[in-house]
């Protein structure tokens, strides 16, 4: 699918328009929204919400960065806002869950040894503080630079390289806590 692009907004109807970027990016805003609330179904529906709210605001796209930065800058903004929200903290009990699937591996064994391995790396992650947890998941998962990361979260990049580093950190020290049985 090629890029949507600014004049795409001018020339296409929205309906279209919004279908074609769920497409494009919907498993990536699902699994951005997971990353910030640790569970599939609650993921699911913030972005629904997401992409209603890029199709009220197509109009406030004025092309100075990629619809992709602006989805996501939406979809981050979204998640905060959800995780700070009333609704949240008093009625939903998120469960945990991994949306993230890996390939196969010819070797049975080993495949199993590495989705539990997977497994337990994207539970501890998912432990983590959010700010902490954000940064992870962008540079790894998605592989955001630096300079893109400081953007989207609205931070600047020495930050930025210091949540990584700390992220890093507390993995690190979760990770060898439960190997030593502590």
């Amino acid at each position: 699918m090629e890029e949507i692009t600014a004049e795409t907004f001018q020339i296409e109807d929205k309906a279209e328009l919004i279908d074609q970027m769920m497409t494009k990016y919907g498993q990536e805003i699902l699994q951005l929204a997971y990353s910030y609330v640790n569970s599939k179904e609650v993921a699911e529906d913030l972005t629904q919400d997401i992409f209603l709210k890029c199709y009220n605001s197509l109009h406030t796209f004025k092309g100075k960065s990629k619809l992709r930065t602006w989805l996501w800058q939406i979809a981050i903004n979204h998640c905060k806002d959800y995780l700070k929200s009333w609704y949240k903290k008093n009625v939903i009990d998120p469960k945990t869950e991994n949306v993230f699937d890996k390939g196969q591996n010819d070797n049975v064994e080993q495949t199993v040894i590495q989705k539990d391995e997977d497994d337990k790396l994207v539970m501890e992650i998912m432990k983590l503080p959010v700010k902490y947890r954000e940064v992870i998941y962008l540079f790894y998962f998605e592989e955001l630079t630096i300079k893109e990361l400081a953007t989207l979260i609205g931070n600047n990049q020495n930050t930025i390289k210091t949540r990584l580093k700390r992220s890093k950190e507390l993995l690190k020290k979760k990770l060898e806590d439960n190997l030593n049985g502590r």
